[in-house]
């Protein structure tokens, strides 16, 4: 089988349903061609992209990899020939969209889509938040989820405006058979003697924030692998020992892997919606920002450990 756009509109389907019967229906199928058409891709890729459970399915770690793939894939492919004449309506202008490595870009793309379809969108992914604001000064881009840290808030012109979309702590990721993976909390220092998987630089802070807060507790990392890639596959080699990382707390953790809070959360990162002044109307930044809190809060309930993490936080501190 040779992977078609149907196949990944499929995909998205599932996810954006979260049942096959409804998907099937949304896109005038049968539900059990849908599931041939699902096992079919499932055997492309080689591994299941989605838990099936009694109320319906959800999408595996890897799965979650591949759908925001899909969709970033779908949006180039939907705004190919659509650029308008110059001089058309401003509301049919392709929506250049840009995002650093957060998980919410898959769920922001769909939910823009429901809020302005009319609008065709072009999306891009930049890992370093720097490079994005540079894409945004230089008109490259028009609107971008970036990232910054407590103190160092994400430094542009007064062409560019940004506004925060949430500002979350910083896990750690360790092997399940980990005797702290056994413990509510991790503190920092405990992790000293550990090897780290960090990724790189992104010109806005990170990962200067790690190191300033391993100073704090007392070390200096012993081994650090830069590594920017495959969410399975990091989470692979932390299953194997060969490491540990900080991760955003909404990572759904393979079973051989455990997502801890850090002990006085020394570590957080926020969450911007960026765009420049004059090239998006307030409607189209309105949906962004809808969609991208929406994209958060579904991220949120897919993850019993920053849940728990939250409840036990907001009851001890009273807010």
């Amino acid at each position: 089988m040779e992977l078609e756009l149907r196949h990944l509109r499929v995909l998205c389907a599932i996810a954006d349903a979260g049942s096959v019967g409804r998907a099937a229906a949304e896109l005038g199928y049968s539900q059990p061609a849908m599931s041939t058409q699902l096992r079919r891709i499932e055997r492309y890729f080689g591994e299941s992209l989605f838990e099936r459970g009694p109320t319906g399915v959800h999408l595996t770690p890897y799965g979650f990899d591949v759908v925001a793939q899909a969709r970033d894939v779908l949006a180039r492919a939907d705004a190919i020939g659509r650029r308008p004449a110059s001089g058309a309506p401003a509301g049919r202008r392709t929506l250049r969209v840009a995002a650093t490595n957060s998980p919410m870009l898959a769920g922001m793309v769909s939910g823009l889509r429901s809020r302005l379809p009319d609008v065709p969108l072009a999306v891009s992914s930049v890992y370093a938040s720097s490079r994005i604001v540079e894409l945004l000064e230089e008109g490259v881009v028009d609107a971008a989820i970036a990232a910054d840290y407590p103190g160092r808030e994400l430094e542009h012109s007064d062409a560019v405006i940004h506004r925060g979309i949430v500002t979350e702590p910083t896990f750690v990721a360790l092997p399940a058979r980990h005797p702290l993976a056994r413990r509510t909390q991790v503190a920092l220092a405990d992790l000293a003697e550990e090897a780290w998987f960090l990724t790189p630089d992104d010109g806005a802070g990170w990962p200067g924030v790690f190191y300033t807060a391993c100073t704090a507790a007392g070390f200096d990392p012993a081994v650090v692998h830069e590594f920017l890639g495959d969410q399975q596959q990091l989470q692979g080699m932390i299953a194997d020992g060969l490491g540990v990382a900080v991760v955003q707390p909404t990572m759904r953790a393979l079973p051989d892997v455990a997502v801890k809070p850090l002990v006085g959360t020394p570590l957080w990162c926020r969450y911007v919606l960026a765009w420049r002044r004059a090239a998006v109307t307030e409607d189209m930044i309105d949906a962004l920002f809808q969609s991208a809190t929406a994209a958060h809060r579904q991220l949120v309930a897919q993850s019993p450990h920053l849940k728990t993490w939250a409840a036990r936080t907001w009851s001890v501190t009273g807010g």
